[in-house]
Parts: C-alpha cells; sequence; structure tokens
C-alpha cells in the first residue's frame, strides 16, 4: 500500500480495513526462548522475526506466571511465545472447485508512527464510524514536568507523546479516525527509556506552538473545536493525556478526568478506568489500584473543548516507581492498549450526543 506523508494543513488519519471470509489455525508446536539480561517482551518477540504488538497480550496471559509486575522478563527464565494465527480464505472457482489460500495481512503505513512502527495492521472494523481527537500535554517551547534519570534529563512532553502515538495506533488498527494534534514529524514510536529532549513539536495544521500557556491551550482548543464542528453528527471524543508533576516521594497511579457535565466525558473516563481496574486485578493481583475517574472542570482544556472527553494522567514523573511505570516502553504499550480497550468499551456503549 502507498506510504502516506503528512503535510502542512492536513493529518486526518483514516485506516479502512478490508473484509474478507476467513477461518484460523495455529502452529501445532510452541516455540520457547530462554530470556537474556535486557530483554523486555518487545524484544524478545521482535528477535523472533514476530510483529511484538501482535502477540503482546497472548505472551503475557500464557507466560503470566514468569513475568515480574506482569510485564517484565526474569533474566535466565523460559518464556513460550505465542503461535502466529493467519487467517484462510475459501475461494471458489469458475468449475466450483474450492481452494484455500492464506490472506494476506491487510495494513497501512503512516510516517508519523516512526520507520520501525510505521505499518499499521488492520484488526476489525468496530470503531469505522468514530472519531477521536488526541492530545498530548505540552509541546513545543514548553516541555512540561521535568526530572533526572540516569543522569540525563527527562520531559513530560516526551512521554505522553509516545504514549499518544502508541494510542493512535492502536485506534487506527480498528479503523477509527484519528487526528493527533500534537505532532512531532521526526520523532515517531520510541522504544527507549530515555527520549531525547527537543522542541520542534507543532499543533495540527502545521501550527507554531505558542510559549504563553494560556495561548497555547487556546490554540488546542481553537483547533479541537474546528474540528468537532466540521465532523458534527459523528461519534466524537477527545482524549488528552499528561504526565503529572508531584513531590518526588508521591506515587500516584493513573487518573482520569472529565466535565462534570458531560455524560458522555464521564463514561469514557469510567469505561477506560474500569478497564484499568480489571487489567491490574488480573495482572497485579497483589496490588490495589487506586487510580480515580472524576469530574475537574477547572482543567482548561477540559472545561472548553466541546467533545465528550477525558483528561489522563499517567503518573508522577519524579518519583522513582512511577518512572518504572513511564520510561519503560513495554510498560507505555501496555498503558496505550488499556486505554484504547476501554475507548472500544465506551464506543459500545456510547452515544453522539450533543456538544459534550
Amino acid at each position: 500500500m502507498k506510504k502516506k506523508h503528512f503535510y502542512n494543513s492536513c493529518f486526518l488519519i483514516s485506516a479502512i480495513l478490508l473484509c474478507m471470509g476467513s477461518g484460523l489455525f495455529a502452529q501445532d508446536s510452541l516455540v520457547t526462548v530462554t530470556a537474556k539480561r535486557g530483554d523486555g517482551i518487545l524484544s524478545l518477540l521482535r528477535d523472533q522475526g514476530v510483529n511484538p504488538y501482535d502477540l503482546y497480550d497472548d505472551f503475557i496471559a500464557m507466560n503470566i506466571q514468569d513475568l515480574r509486575d506482569s510485564v517484565h522478563l526474569y533474566e535466565g527464565r523460559t518464556y513460550r511465545i505465542p503461535p502466529l494465527k493467519e487467517e484462510e480464505v475459501e475461494l471458489t472457482t469458475q468449475a466450483d472447485k474450492q481452494s484455500t489460500e492464506i490472506k494476506k495481512i491487510t495494513s497501512e503505513e503512516f510516517a508519523i508512527f516512526g520507520k520501525d512502527h510505521e505499518d499499521v495492521i488492520l484488526k476489525s472494523e468496530k470503531l469505522k464510524d468514530a472519531v477521536y481527537y488526541l492530545v498530548s500535554g505540552h509541546g513545543g517551547p514548553d516541555p512540561g514536568a521535568m526530572a533526572v534519570y540516569a543522569g540525563k534529563s527527562i520531559a513530560e512532553d516526551e512521554y505522553a507523546y509516545d504514549i499518544t502515538l502508541r494510542l493512535a495506533k492502536e485506534l487506527l488498527a480498528h479503523s477509527a479516525t484519528v487526528y493527533i494534534i500534537i505532532q512531532d514529524k521526526n520523532d515517531g514510536i520510541r522504544d527507549e527509556r530515555i527520549l531525547k529532549i527537543d522542541h520542534d513539536e507543532v499543533a495540527y495544521g502545521d501550527k507554531t506552538i505558542p510559549l504563553n500557556q494560556v495561548k497555547r491551550l487556546r490554540q488546542r482548543v481553537d483547533i479541537v473545536n474546528e474540528l468537532h464542528r466540521k465532523n458534527r453528527g459523528k461519534y466524537q471524543r477527545l482524549i488528552v493525556t499528561h504526565v503529572d508533576s508531584r513531590s518526588k516521594g508521591q506515587n500516584i497511579d493513573v487518573f482520569f478526568y472529565h466535565h462534570e457535565k458531560s455524560k458522555n466525558g464521564k463514561q469514557l473516563a469510567q469505561s477506560i478506568h474500569n478497564t484499568f481496574q480489571k487489567k491490574y486485578k488480573k495482572y497485579q493481583p497483589n496490588r490495589t489500584y487506586s487510580g480515580t475517574f472524576e469530574d475537574r472542570t477547572s482543567l482548561y482544556l477540559v472545561k472548553k473543548t466541546h467533545p465528550a472527553m477525558t483528561f489522563i494522567e499517567i503518573g508522577n514523573i519524579r518519583n522513582k516507581k512511577d518512572q518504572r511505570r513511564i520510561l519503560d516502553p513495554e510498560n507505555r504499550q501496555a498503558l496505550a492498549k488499556w486505554i484504547s480497550e476501554g475507548v472500544l468499551l465506551d464506543f459500545e456503549k456510547g452515544e453522539i450526543g450533543p456538544i459534550r
């Protein structure tokens, strides 16, 4: 499929799934591999020559007893690699003879995700009628909260952006229309722990991000509300992603905020929150999840934007425990995956509704 390029005035992403009749078959035997120092789930799967994101959830489910904090490998332990599932298509010839051929993987390429992640494998049409606006916090001249890790500076905007890109890719895989409001065209999805800080992010439409906080927030509100107006009559949701900054000693779980008068925004926040509760119960049964969802209309983007929305605080970038959640690329992928599952849950129950 022809590679898409993103120009100044347009960054509308739309994914269309090619539907074909299918059956399933799997490999009979499981491959096992021993984890080496420095291995993570993504790198382990990638070394086996498979797309790690396709098998990520299956790998966790299959090896949960041998994972630390449900996502980390132990050096020296042996792990099972889930079998690939390939789809078969029944074809009827003119002579009414049936033959079977393996269905080719349907995918699209999006340069915004970077060379290693540009392929989006289309999984379903579940979100084909939905429009999502994704805003990562800060960016441009404002890096957001800062901290030091392993002697190097880390910034909120880089990690919020990486999680936002991963979320966008998950939503596209289910045929959603996605607008990424803050963009960095030379920083795709990154699998490093320490993400290099830069200041070249722009707003949708290749707009320079203002230094002044009020002007910066107003710019985002105006962009989202104008797109919301153009997409009137469609199912629309807004997701804002931030990394919090508190005292170093304060460890926080993921929090979700919504507009106090928004029924649909509350449902979106609650759907994602419920998904996180279930995931923690399944993968970290000995740990209590203390994240909440609540109204927070005092936040500028919550108060001023028109689509039903949720504002997500991922964690405290200055806290050592939260840093593990934020810096580990596998954790960032898990966060994006869990958010997307909450989004799917919300879409199944949601409604187009009026503004908010």
